[in-house]
């Protein structure tokens, strides 16, 4: 949430309020430690942006409302900094060939983790999360372009 403007529909604390909601209503999961927790609460928030930017991205292709002429339309602009849609898209093309780096930016990107927690989290170095967190971000960035 961070890289958004802040006038974003979806504040912080309504992503924290329905991640909360959504990990606490799921009774078969067997909490194993701290390091499973943030990795489920980086999934539950992945999923919740992204399913806001699509529900948002078809409203903004109609949505049944009412269309207007540009004329008719008022300034400004309310697009996102990136397209969370796309990232995910993108992002699980990562994860069909290397499942360690999809992980590493769902966890940094997405549950905001350091490089030390992500760490942590997935039992590796920093100095690989460092190395992998790189090449994933290159990985992405040229994946996103070529759309």
């Amino acid at each position: 949430m961070q890289q958004e403007r802040p006038d974003h529909s979806l504040q912080a604390t309504a992503l924290v309020n329905e991640a909360y909601l959504r990990l606490v209503n799921v009774r078969r999961v067997r909490w194993q430690d701290r390091a499973h927790f943030l990795a489920m609460s980086a999934r539950v928030m992945r999923r919740i942006l992204v399913d806001h930017a699509r529900a948002r991205g078809y409203q903004k292709r109609g949505g049944g409302a009412v269309r207007i002429t540009l004329s008719e339309a008022v300034g400004g602009t309310d697009e996102p900094s990136h397209d969370v849609a796309a990232l995910d898209d993108a992002l699980e093309a990562l994860g069909t060939f290397d499942s360690r780096k999809a992980k590493i930016v769902e966890l940094r990107f997405f549950g905001g983790l350091t490089v030390e927690e992500t760490a942590a989290v997935l039992g590796l170095s920093s100095d690989t999360v460092s190395r992998d967190w790189i090449l994933a971000k290159a990985w992405l960035m040229r994946e996103l372009s070529a759309r």
